[in-house]
């Protein structure tokens, strides 16, 4: 079992690596500023843009369904939502190699594998339609 938590922890962080990577092109020295400076402005601007934003949803959430403690876990349940079909794909994908690879040799890891997808699925599945019962049951309420 260690085994497979520290191999899930080097996967997870290629995959975070991979997706945090940010492009910066070379520009223009302007007003004694050096490339670092405008790279980290340009940064500090894209994360200020994102909380921003976040906020406003946030914000909108909290209108659309009159009290701030729906709002707040409409918009959880939004983040959820958004997040689950990438892990989703990651554990399918994790426990597709357990099933199929080393499954081949193990009869009771190739069942590990198979009944761990099931219960990915259906979590992912579970964590796409949790947002529309909520609007449905706080809607319904009012």
């Amino acid at each position: 079992m260690y085994k497979f938590i520290k191999k899930l922890a080097i996967v997870f962080a290629i995959i975070m690596l991979v997706l945090s990577t940010v492009e910066i092109y070379a520009a223009e020295i302007n007003n004694n500023k050096t490339n670092e400076e405008i790279a980290n402005q340009s940064t500090a601007e894209t994360l200020i843009k994102m909380t921003d934003d976040q906020a406003k949803d946030l914000e909108s959430l909290k209108v659309k369904y009159g009290s701030d403690a729906y709002g707040t876990v409409a918009y959880i349940l939004l983040l959820v939502q958004k997040y689950s079909i990438p892990l989703g794909i990651v554990g399918i994908a994790i426990c597709g190699i357990y099933e199929y690879v080393i499954g081949m040799k193990r009869l009771d890891i190739r069942d590990k594998g198979f009944n761990t997808m099931i219960a990915v699925i259906t979590i992912v599945i579970i964590c796409q339609i949790l947002p529309l019962i909520f609007a449905i049951v706080v809607k319904s309420g009012d």
